[in-house]
């Protein structure tokens, strides 16, 4: 529906944005940190996603389309809904959050409010099932992206299957590590030059 929205921030509340586009307000629900990054009276540009039920039209903005891809993937896990989500992302970093997918960290999924133990432990097993399923495909196919050292282990590894869980294709992944000296940086740093430069 809208891809994005981009003009003046008229408002902030709790969880909320209300960006006007030519005198008119949208309310966006959005992350404490997508909020962090914006100011009454300063132009602003958030990605949004679009919830439309017979009741009610909810728009959910976000600073990068990073975090709306992470929104996205969180609310199609049952029993996640939108405010969950919210939680999840303005308590973890789209990098956090896929390190912790990666690594199986429950603790970096429970620290966000309404998010319990038993939540949390869903969110790993259906992300983690995406993520074998997705690293099994590549392995499999002919010609396509080069696995080993996602079965072995390492640096190249946990930076593949983070970004894999934030639904980042084969072929992004390779060509964005090209430039990427993964020996100097740490599997977080890495995925942060990632996540804000070609794949951005």
């Amino acid at each position: 529906m809208f891809y994005y929205l981009n003009g003046t921030v008229a408002h902030l509340g709790t969880y909320l944005a209300v960006i006007d586009c030519g005198g008119v307000g949208f309310a966006c629900h959005c992350t404490m940190k997508t909020q962090a990054a914006l100011r009454i009276g300063e132009k602003a540009k958030l990605f949004t996603h679009c919830a439309v039920r017979e009741d009610a039209f909810d728009i959910y903005g976000f600073a990068t389309e990073t975090e709306l891809r992470c929104f996205r993937l969180l609310i199609d896990i049952s029993g996640v809904g939108p405010k969950a989500a919210l939680s999840i992302l303005s308590s973890s970093t789209p990098e956090e959050l896929a390190l912790a997918i990666a690594s199986g960290n429950e603790k970096a999924l429970t620290i966000a409010p309404g998010v319990g133990k038993k939540l949390a432990q869903r969110i790993l097993l259906e992300l983690k099932d995406k993520l074998g399923k997705e690293l099994g495909d590549l392995s499999g196919s002919a010609g396509g992206f080069a696995v080993p050292s996602a079965v072995q282990g390492g640096k190249l590894a946990d930076v593949t299957a983070a970004l894999t869980v934030l639904g980042y294709a084969p072929n992004e992944i390779t060509a964005a590590l090209r430039g990427v000296d993964l020996e100097a940086l740490s599997v977080e740093e890495a995925i942060k030059v990632v996540l804000r430069g070609s794949l951005k």
